[in-house]
């Protein structure tokens, strides 16, 4: 061992431990039953058994181990935003697309394209800038995935500001926020800006976050590390105390996190949370909502929508073959076009087509489909990419790389036309477009809403 070290010899590391024992100790806290003259006994933690704790000191060690339970937050609500309550509807496991005889797929794509028949599959292009980013842009000392991050952040600001969201007296959720450089560029934006702030939910501790660069006085960030399924945005302080209207925002929302987050937004957020998660409100036809909306103010509907709205949602689309149908906000539409949880599970996985059917270019322009800006997803990102290819090979005798390039498209625009449904029947004009080049990111899809003019708030300054 070196001079000053543990030693214990670690085999899975081979090597030893580089822990430092404590003055005339041979060994460190953790590998101190190793010492002869130390009688006392280790035991696994039973919160952690990746850790030992001295038997003697157990009740002292769990009340402050980092792996104890810790209280749930004011705006933790169990499983307020899952969707699927009745466990029959919930599929049970599927086999691999690998499995599947030639027939079974064939019929699946048939489905396919009779359910996307009739929808708007060609998307229009909204590649947009915003001059808070110009700077950066211009910046030289970007490497290239930097300037890509930076492209598609400049386009959705672009397109905040296209749908007028970007202004004063608004709070900003970040859903998967990661680091927070979508709401650092919209801070940076509304700099001039009066009565705003920001919430950052992230499910998971993040490094490097950029949060330490706000230094404005008049904007507010504040993180709930909180799973989206959980999450009661009624019950956070800040927003119960100010009751500003909401802007959704997200870069890259994966899969079903997109689900939960719209639900989270447009159905725990805009009614009254009594802390019980509510089954949506019954499918209405769009002329029916058309004729609802404009009274929802007039006090037919909760008084709670007319205070704490939702201004609009913008999300920038990612991994749709992470989708869950317990979550997916789209049923009602599949069941609709005579499609359910079985064809979802495999529409979802054929999803990945669209991407992974580009073996040239997948590890290089996936780069920039992360969630976070991070290199740990990206790398996530692309290991779900290499095993979904490995799943498709024995279909190559089938189907072409460019036919399942086409169908994985297809899977996508279908799940997300179920989501752009689902707003539309909870009041809003939803709308799909391409944010970015495919060359920038391959998972180049916004998704887009604001209320109907009779549900847009009036800012609050």
């Amino acid at each position: 061992p070196e001079p000053g070290r543990c030693a214990h010899f670690v085999l899975r590391k081979r090597r030893f431990c580089r822990m430092i024992p404590a003055p005339g100790r041979r060994f460190c806290g953790e590998h101190g039953h190793e010492e002869e003259q130390n009688d006392r006994k280790r035991i696994p933690c039973p919160l952690d058994p990746k850790h030992t704790v001295y038997e003697d000191q157990l009740q002292k060690h769990l009340k402050k181990c980092n792996s104890r339970e810790k209280p749930k937050p004011v705006y933790f609500v169990q499983d307020i935003n899952a969707g699927l309550k009745d466990v029959a509807e919930i599929p049970e496991k599927q086999v691999p697309l690998s499995c599947l005889s030639i027939e079974e797929l064939q019929n699946l794509i048939i489905k396919l394209k009779k359910a996307t028949n009739g929808l708007e599959l060609h998307l229009k292009e909204q590649i947009l800038s915003h001059q808070a980013l110009q700077e950066a842009l211009n910046d030289p000392k970007n490497g290239e995935s930097a300037f890509k991050h930076l492209k598609q952040q400049a386009s959705i600001l672009g397109n905040m500001e296209r749908l007028h969201l970007l202004g004063p007296g608004r709070c900003f959720v970040e859903f998967g926020a990661g680091r927070g450089k979508l709401s650092h560029w919209v801070d940076v934006a509304l700099q001039n800006v009066e009565s705003v702030q920001f919430l950052l939910v992230e499910r998971a501790t993040t490094r490097f976050k950029v949060d330490g660069k706000h230094k404005r006085r008049d904007s507010i960030f504040e993180r709930l590390q909180v799973d989206i399924q959980h999450l009661c945005l009624n019950k956070v302080p800040i927003l119960e105390k100010k009751k500003l209207p909401v802007v959704g925002i997200g870069k890259h929302l994966c899969g079903a996190a997109t689900d939960l987050a719209l639900r989270c937004l447009v159905e725990s957020y805009t009614t009254c949370c009594d802390g019980e998660n509510e089954e949506p409100a019954p499918k209405r036809s769009r002329a029916a909502e058309t004729e609802v909306a404009p009274h929802r103010s007039a006090g037919n509907e909760s008084t709670t929508e007319d205070h704490k709205p939702v201004a609009g949602i913008v999300i920038a689309l990612c991994c749709h073959h992470k989708c869950d149908w317990t979550h997916y906000v789209g049923r009602e539409f599949f069941k609709s076009v005579g499609l359910g949880p079985v064809e979802f599970h495999y529409f979802q996985r054929m999803s990945s087509w669209a991407t992974c059917g580009m073996r040239e270019t997948t590890s290089k322009a996936f780069t920039s489909g992360d969630s976070a800006d991070q290199t740990d997803d990206t790398e996530e990102h692309e290991q779900t990419l290499s095993r979904t290819e490995s799943g498709s090979d024995t279909l190559q005798g089938i189907l072409s790389v460019e036919e399942r390039k086409e169908i994985g498209c297809l899977c996508k625009r279908l799940i997300d036309h179920g989501r752009i449904e689902y707003l539309q029947q909870q009041g809003y004009k939803a709308a799909l477009q391409y944010y970015t080049e495919s060359a920038v990111s391959l998972e180049n899809v916004l998704l887009t809403a604001v209320p109907s003019p009779s549900l847009i708030p009036e800012p609050t300054i």
